[in-house]
Parts: structure tokens; C-alpha cells; sequence
């Protein structure tokens, strides 16, 4: 039986397929395209730099790192705190530069060590940040390297046993976070054996498991006060050339048991953090370097940039590469910039 054709339908338009697609209509309006925005910022995944510093009421400013200061562990560290949880920033990694150093590092695990004065004074007054300290010992040694010195080179081994020391007394002081960022072998098992037969088996390790010798670190060695005496640390840091390698030493650091693994520089190195995010579940850390930060400070003061959406873009770009968290000693600016931005 022939199918009636039903009333009215010969009257309704064709239906044909667009000529052309239209992803502009998604990005019409500010609110449009916050909606369908795939990757976010949000203050509580930025980890803030502190340098701290022996003496009182020390809020020095750091000539190659406008805007960061080195801060003594007294009121100024307190008003700095202060801003940084306000601003909603949930972390902080704390540098320190001693009152004098020696060939070991001594000052790196005394119990009245800066850090660990830095750590007590910031754990009493703010009990919710979560405390990342690094464990090196470039800052401390008289040569400026990162580990006990055997005829000129760094004996990985016997600066093992210095680093298990020094987190121990970071965790008694308050630390929450370990980071051994010196790219020794083992080093992410020795700390965890040193935690744990301290009775600190609930303290995480933050592994800077993927560290390149960059050129990118200059304006943090005039921070910390950290520049080898002689020579450079390719011997032990990454060469800027390899991939691979960063994999074979994320694996073995998370493989040692790291909780967190980090990347470092970021901004040159996007494709490592893609390449260690596709290889591990464990958060991956983007470290926003103190060159990258001073470029960005330096172009900006002359006017040839605009600092705050080049600085926004950047740490856009670290997230959509596959970082959880990035360290950025823009994290303050950011998180007044996102803040002005919730408001509009």
C-alpha cells in the first residue's frame, strides 16, 4: 500500500548541510569562552619561592628577580606568608642561604638551619600551607656544588647520606614536601629510607627527577648565592638535547617511590613534560624558572611585552603540556591577576 504523503510536510524548509563550521560562535563573549575553556589556572596549583636569610627586618629586593626578595625569618617572612595565603596559594618551596659555608654543606642540616628556623616560624603561623623545601646542597657548600667533592667531582654516594640528613631535619622542623633537586643517583630512595627510619613515613618526596644544565638559572644563583666555584654541573644535571633520558629518570625516581615528579625549565622544555605526563599517574610539577621569570620582568619594564598576559599564556602552556602544578615566582601575580578576573 503507497505511503500518504502527510499534510503540509512539502511546505517545511530542506534541511541542508552548513557550507561552512563556525568555532568562532564559541568564542563571542568572555564568559563564552571561560565555558568551554580546557585548561584552567587556579592559585591552589601554583607552589610560591621563598629565599630565606639570616638577620632582622631583612626584606631585601633581588636585583636580577624584580618583585622577590630575600626575607629573614621574623615579621618580614611573616607579612610575605601572610600575602601568599590570602592570595589563596596553597604552597610554598623554601630556599635558604646560610650564615657561613664549608665544603659539606654544614649549616644545610643543622637543626637551627635557616630553613629549618624559616619552616618552625611558618608552620606556627600558618598551619593549612603546605611546606616544600629543597634539598641541595649547592647553596651551602663553599664550592657551590650540589654534593660532597671527591678530587673535583661530586661523589654521588657519600652526598647521599648528607641529603637523607637534611630531610629528616626538614621534616622535624615542619616540611611537608621534600625536593632533592640535585640529580643524584638513589637520591629519592635515600631520602625515603632516612624519612621512614625517622619515624616520618607520612612525608612526601617531591622529586625534581628531570633537571637540565639550562642557562636558564642564572638570576636564582645570584638568589642563592649558589654558583659552582668552578666548573659547571653537567656532570650530574641533564643535557638539554636528550628525551629519552628524562624518561628512564622520572621512571626510576618514581619507581623509588617519589610521590611527585617536576620537570625543570619549563617554558623549553614543553615537550618533556608532555612526554613524562603520557609515561606516569603521579602529579607532575612544572618548575616556572627564575630566568624565564626575569625575561618576562626585563621585556615588560621596557614596554615590549605585556607581562600579564605573557605570564597567564606561559603557565597556560605548562598546564596544557601536562603539569598538575607549577612552581612560579609569578604564583603571587597570578593569583591576583585570576582573582581580578572572577571579579568581572
Amino acid at each position: 500500500m503507497p505511503l500518504r504523503r502527510c499534510r503540509g510536510l512539502s511546505s517545511l524548509p530542506s534541511v541542508s548541510t552548513p557550507r561552512i563550521h563556525r568555532p568562532r560562535r564559541r568564542r563571542r563573549t568572555a564568559a563564552f569562552r571561560r565555558l568551554v575553556r580546557e585548561h584552567r589556572l587556579h592559585p591552589a596549583d601554583l607552589i610560591q619561592p621563598l629565599f630565606v636569610v639570616h638577620g632582622e627586618g631583612v626584606e631585601r629586593p633581588i636585583p636580577s628577580m624584580p618583585g622577590i626578595c630575600h626575607l629573614s625569618v621574623d615579621a618580614a617572612l611573616d607579612r610575605e606568608a601572610d600575602r601568599i595565603v590570602a592570595l589563596g596559594i596553597g604552597a610554598v618551596l623554601v630556599f635558604g642561604l646560610p650564615a657561613a659555608k664549608d665544603e659539606i654543606g654544614s649549616e644545610n642540616f643543622a637543626e637551627e638551619g635557616i630553613v629549618q628556623q624559616a619552616l618552625r616560624r611558618l608552620r606556627a603561623r600558618h598551619p593549612e600551607l603546605l611546606l616544600v623545601t629543597d634539598v641541595c646542597c649547592c647553596e651551602y657548600t663553599s664550592h657551590g656544588h650540589c654534593g660532597v667533592l671527591r678530587e673535583g667531582v661530586v661523589d654521588n654516594d657519600a652526598t647521599l647520606e648528607i641529603l637523607g640528613r637534611v630531610a629528616v631535619t626538614h621534616a622535624r622542623a615542619g616540611a611537608d614536601i621534600v625536593a632533592p633537586s640535585g640529580m643524584m643517583d638513589g637520591m629519592v630512595a635515600a631520602l625515603r629510607s632516612a624519612l621512614d627510619a625517622s619515624g616520618f613515613p607520612d612525608r612526601a618526596i617531591l622529586s625534581y627527577a628531570v633537571k637540565y644544565a639550562s642557562a636558564y638559572y642564572g638570576p636564582f644563583r645570584e638568589a642563592a648565592d649558589s654558583a659552582p666555584a668552578f666548573g659547571d654541573r653537567r656532570q650530574y644535571q641533564m643535557d638539554p638535547g636528550n628525551v629519552r633520558e628524562a624518561l628512564i629518570e622520572a621512571s626510576l625516581d618514581e619507581a623509588e617511590g617519589a610521590d611527585l615528579l617536576m620537570v625543570k625549565p619549563a617554558l623549553a622544555y614543553l615537550d618533556v613534560v608532555r612526554a613524562v605526563r603520557e609515561r606516569t599517574a603521579l602529579p607532575l610539577v612544572a618548575y616556572n624558572v627564575s630566568g624565564e621569570y626575569s625575561m618576562v620582568k626585563a621585556a615588560s619594564r621596557l614596554g615590549w611585552i605585556d607581562e600579564r598576559r605573557v605570564v597567564l599564556e606561559s603557565l597556560a602552556g605548562m598546564r596544557r603540556a601536562g603539569a598538575d602544578i607549577i612552581i612560579s615566582y609569578h604564583a603571587k601575580d597570578v593569583a591576583a591577576w585570576l582573582a581580578e578576573d572572577e571579579g568581572e
